[in-house]
């Protein structure tokens, strides 16, 4: 899914960039360079634990996730 959300945004980033549609082509391009990074970080995060090696992960993402973390320690009101 990742995948082609990167393909496809990359692509109508480049038309609207050819037609000189700036805001909306960068802003396009942005988002499919992040779509890009999430997709770099999974496949090395899947090749390591395939191998059985340690992966701390990339720093740009693990700065993203560290700002959406489950506390686990809640306990639930019944």
């Amino acid at each position: 899914m990742c995948f082609i959300l990167t393909i496809v945004l990359f692509v109508f980033a480049i038309e609207n960039l050819l037609i000189e549609n700036w805001v909306t082509g960068g802003v396009q391009f942005i988002i499919a360079l992040g779509f890009l990074l999430l997709l770099i970080s999974n496949m090395r995060r899947t090749h390591c634990e395939r191998n059985g090696t340690c992966y701390t992960g990339c720093s740009v993402t693990n700065w993203i996730s560290s700002l959406f973390k489950k506390d686990h320690n809640k306990t639930s009101k019944e």
